[in-house]
């Protein structure tokens, strides 16, 4: 299988066995969370009965990511779907998909697949 990176500038320094899949990240699966008045809830589950000192909401664009983490996704999808939605250039969603997911990962809210 040929490299995909084989045609950047540099990429001759690459092993032909670098691992080019991107990183997914999805919900955890210790989390509930379910929509109410028009906001998005999020609970931890810890030993079946759920956190109450750690509930979080979301603005609107966290909650529609949020939606999309329902299924696998990579940052650049992350990012392409709030460029896309929103008056936000692409660096711009970038940065700020990347913190997101950042604090989520960081609070246990999300893994990585």
């Amino acid at each position: 299988m040929p490299n995909p990176l084989s045609g950047l500038p540099g990429s001759e320094a690459l092993p032909s066995s670098v691992n080019t899949t991107p990183i997914r990240h999805t919900r955890n699966t210790a989390i509930v969370s379910r929509d109410v008045a028009g906001e998005t809830i999020v609970v931890p589950i810890c030993r079946g009965v759920g956190d109450l000192d750690s509930v979080y909401t979301f603005n609107l664009v966290g909650r529609n990511l949020w939606r999309l983490l329902e299924d696998a996704q990579t940052t650049e999808e992350l990012a392409n779907w709030v460029a896309t939605h929103y008056e936000v250039d692409a660096e711009q969603a970038v940065a700020d998909v990347q913190s997101y997911l950042a604090e989520l990962q960081e609070i246990g809210l999300i893994r990585t697949v």
